[in-house]
């Protein structure tokens, strides 16, 4: 399967990054053709131009800006988001990556009259999100509503293959984990990426 790993963390030698590259290696040993795409590494700006906006509607025009970053979302089978969650969401250049690639007319028609949004990445039938959590499990769940997993799998989900496979990974009270939390959380990456 073709996977495309994203991955927001601006800090290379962090937990989230040893993730990342953690989930890269398991799914190539796996056997499958993956691509990382690390947005700070790349320098992706998250900032959508007063330009890009008032094009956002327009067929074509809106890609002009993104088409490189739409050619890696048209390629994969699969789309996994490695993310540290921060003030309960997605991390500011994560949601502008988002913001600024998923556009109509290319993932997702608009939608007519009653008709809601209708996807168009059938190409994706793999969507999985492995997230980092400085609460508890119950609090982002339950209190919280965990806005960015709701972002990928309410959001994102529904524009891909009506077949599409979806996970959930989190790493829940990181700021009181240990050496062995963090181990035991990437075995479980190992486990994640040698099933898929």
């Amino acid at each position: 399967m073709r996977i495309l790993v994203v991955f927001s963390h601006p800090v290379e030698e962090s937990f989230g990054a040893a993730v990342y590259r953690r989930l890269l290696d398991g799914l190539a040993r796996a056997g499958h053709e993956v691509r990382g795409l690390d947005l700070y590494a790349i320098g992706f700006d998250p900032v959508m131009s007063a330009e890009e906006r008032r094009h956002y509607h327009m067929p074509e025009l809106n890609a002009v800006r993104v088409r490189e970053q739409l050619d890696h979302v048209r390629w994969a089978e699969g789309l996994i988001f490695v993310y540290p969650t921060w003030w309960y969401s997605l991390p500011a250049m994560l949601k502008g990556w988002i913001d600024r690639v998923w556009v109509p007319f290319v993932t997702f028609d608009l939608p007519e009259g009653r008709q809601p949004v209708r996807g168009r990445m059938q190409n994706i039938r793999l969507l999985g999100g492995i997230s980092t959590y400085g609460s508890p499990w119950w609090w982002v769940r339950f209190v919280i509503g965990d806005p960015g997993r709701r972002i990928v799998m309410r959001g994102i989900k529904p524009l891909c293959h009506a077949r599409c496979r979806t996970f959930w990974l989190g790493h829940y009270r990181m700021d009181s984990s240990t050496p062995e939390s963090r181990a035991a959380f990437l075995a479980r990456v190992d486990r994640l990426a040698a099933r898929l």
